[in-house]
């Protein structure tokens, strides 16, 4: 890898490593819940924001269009929370329908723009190569005091505060690295790593299936001149199978030794 492909892998990489630092242990919480598609739901709900606020003439990485995006992630998730506790039984199903009219509102929205093609391609897969360091300090910011809540409010989490620190992390992230790489660094690594029990071992084991899936991602898609946001998708996919056929069964052989010296 030469000094200019180092030079684009770096940042891109950073911009990878800080969508997982939220996104992993916050998966984990939402496959515990059963509500798997809430992220992509609410990460187009943001792109609706987004597609809105371009629709009105905002600059494009200006504060309004975070205020906008963020607005529209926090009311669909305070929907999706007042539907949690009025009709659970069909959460899921609700989820997928807001998914569906956020994702059919913004190409409409996009219909007459001669350049709605590309603004639907860069919402869903991304720019993660083209982002610099200048990007990366504000969600630096946003990553750290979700985390910072995630962590000291954990247990006190419920109903609408979960819904809105999510909304928050994935608002960020998604014009980071574009709706599909948002949704597999949620879910990917959280299915890979859902029977160990230990919850810190999990969150540990989700990013490390997380890192070498987009490194490994990004790699190959710099080499290959591919489509950087689909070839980490894939690249965490491969990491998760790895770590779920290989990795964890000599995890767990190996804690269990331990057991059986403890007694």
């Amino acid at each position: 890898m030469n000094e200019f492909e180092l030079s684009i892998v770096l940042p891109a990489f950073v911009a990878s490593l800080l969508v997982l630092s939220t996104h992993v242990p916050l998966g984990a919480e939402v496959l515990r819940r059963g509500i798997i598609f809430i992220d992509l739901a609410i990460a187009q709900v943001a792109g609706l924001g987004v597609i809105a606020a371009d629709t009105m003439g905002w600059e494009a990485e200006g504060w309004m269009v975070q205020i906008a995006a963020v607005s529209a992630a926090l009311i669909a998730a305070f929907v999706l929370h007042w539907t949690d506790k009025r009709w659970p039984e069909i959460q899921e199903a609700l989820i997928g329908a807001c998914f569906v009219l956020a994702a059919t509102a913004g190409i409409l929205m996009l219909a007459e723009n001669p350049h709605g093609g590309e603004h639907l391609k860069e919402l869903l897969v991304g720019q993660i190569l083209w982002v610099n360091y200048d990007q990366l300090l504000p969600i630096t910011v946003i990553s750290a005091l979700v985390l910072g809540a995630w962590y000291w409010m954990r247990d006190r989490l419920r109903g609408f505060g979960f819904y809105a620190l999510f909304a928050f992390a994935i608002t960020a992230s998604v014009q980071l690295v574009g709706i599909y790489l948002v949704f597999a660094c949620l879910i990917i690594p959280a299915i890979s790593t859902r029977h160990v029990t230990r919850r810190g071992m999990r969150v540990v084991c989700g990013y490390g299936v997380g890192v070498v899936g987009c490194l490994a991602g990004l790699i190959l898609s710099v080499s290959g001149d591919l489509p950087a946001g689909a070839v980490i998708v894939w690249s965490l996919a491969v990491s998760a199978l790895i770590f779920a056929w290989l990795v964890w069964p000599m995890i767990r052989h190996k804690n269990s030794q331990s057991e059986m010296n403890l007694e």
